[in-house]
């Protein structure tokens, strides 16, 4: 049996995923105010404020120990095994936290939580450079990450409306559920890798390993492993410290969202959870447009002559570019519409740019080092988000949340510097 277009189906698939991982994620800010007024009634708002940013911690922490560990383990069982392995383990971790008392249980099973669906980017990114011409990635890779966005867009208001039916404890376990029932069509359907698919077409097959070029390190025409140094030699190219320092400084930006909308619309509007609801998606709709902007258009100038190395500067610029002014404007935002929709603009820019920074360890390297080193950079950009995420709470004391958006405004420099300096021309590296 031949399957069509299988490329698609296994990246449509990584989106579905990574829809069911920002659900999963998603579902305890939205449901804060209930949990916190069921296990801490006796505690302020800035007390609840404080635990929650304890519990997101470490998540977060865990999250960025995951990252490294998956990226080693993508590279050495394969994508298949290694997404099943992350997708199965974080679903679990999910339905756990339906028996969380307080903040020990909730900081436990958020670190399986963390650690577990930390395989699913650079398992994406493993993915990608698999299955994917390099003059698809950028597409590829935004199609990918619209999965976030769409997964925001549907956790808020779903899981406001199940709290109408269900308890916060039961939503935890329906939520774990789904993931778990993904698991299906995965592993029917990623039976093998390109080379060795029993339903990839012939057709397809040459179409994807012949567009691949930084798998051709000697230029002879013919389709092989690429350059896969061993971490240290890794760690020695400045392109490397380019992706790792750009990813460590613009993912805070996108965190600094995820994680506080909820809460941001609950301290500054008022909103309880039904309101947030019908608020809270609306910055994932910019999100999800930004992710298929930044890959559309990359996929554009590729196709019409641009190199590799002008398309992912300048599409990773615009997205930089878009973020800094709307990060300022959070100041004094207004009304809660007005609100969202300058957050919209922020998610916008964010998704244009980080498809394509992400991209970047399969534009420098083979195969077999693109989970390590998309792995080493996670690692880093969640660190630096969980420190950001650790100063909010002192940050926004009283409900002024103006210091945390000028320092996202700063991040977005520096990610941008870091692209533009250590990575002077984005091409396969050749040791």
């Amino acid at each position: 049996m031949k399957l069509k277009g299988l490329r698609w189906w296994v990246i449509a698939l990584i989106a579905l995923a990574t829809v069911i991982n920002y659900i999963d994620r998603q579902s305890i800010g939205v449901l804060w105010p209930d949990i916190a007024e069921d296990l801490f009634p006796d505690s302020s708002t800035d007390e609840r404020k404080g635990i929650f940013a304890t519990i997101s911690v470490i998540f977060m922490f865990s999250y960025a120990f995951g990252q490294a560990i998956f990226g080693k383990i993508l590279d050495w069982v394969g994508t298949r095994l290694g997404f099943a392995l992350s997708i199965s383990v974080w679903s679990i971790a999910t339905v756990l936290h339906a028996f969380a008392k307080g903040v020990l249980s909730f900081g436990i099973f958020r670190s399986i939580l963390g650690i577990a669906e930390a395989g699913n980017w650079p398992g994406a990114a493993k993915a990608n450079a698999e299955w994917f011409p390099i003059k698809e990635r950028a597409f590829a890779q935004g199609l990918f990450n619209s999965g976030a966005a769409v997964g925001g867009i549907v956790a808020l208001p779903a899981i406001a409306f199940l709290t109408i039916y269900f308890s916060w404890q039961m939503i935890f376990i329906l939520v774990g559920l789904v993931g778990l029932l993904w698991l299906i069509p995965w592993m029917i359907l990623v039976k093998a890798p390109p080379k060795t698919h029993p339903w990839l077409s012939e057709e397809e097959r040459l179409y994807i390993l012949s567009g691949q070029q930084n798998q051709d390190i000697d230029e002879d025409g013919i389709h092989d492993e690429g350059y896969n140094p061993n971490t240290g030699k890794l760690l020695s190219h400045k392109q490397s410290w380019g992706v790792i320092i750009a990813s460590a400084a613009i993912d805070p930006i996108w965190w600094l969202f995820v994680v506080w909308i909820p809460i941001y619309l609950n301290e500054v509007y008022g909103m309880d959870v039904k309101s947030i609801g019908l608020y809270g998606w609306v910055p994932y709709v910019g999100a999800m447009l930004g992710a298929w902007f930044g890959g559309l258009f990359a996929q554009n100038r590729l196709k019409a002559g641009w190199s590799v190395d002008r398309t992912r500067k300048m599409v990773i610029t615009i997205g930089c570019l878009i973020m800094l002014p709307s990060l300022l404007a959070m100041a004094n935002p207004g009304g809660p519409t007005s609100a969202v929709l300058i957050m919209a603009v922020i998610l916008f820019g964010f998704q244009t740019a980080i498809g394509n920074v992400q991209t970047l360890p399969s534009d420098f390297f083979g195969g077999k080092t693109v989970g390590t080193l998309s792995g080493i950079a996670g690692m880093a950009a969640k660190l630096t988000a969980a420190g950001l995420i650790y100063l909010v709470p002192w940050l926004t004391s009283g409900g002024n949340y103006t210091p945390a958006f000028i320092i996202g405004a700063t991040m977005a420099i520096i990610a941008l510097v870091s692209i533009w300096v250590l990575c002077p021309k984005i091409e396969p590296l050749k040791g």
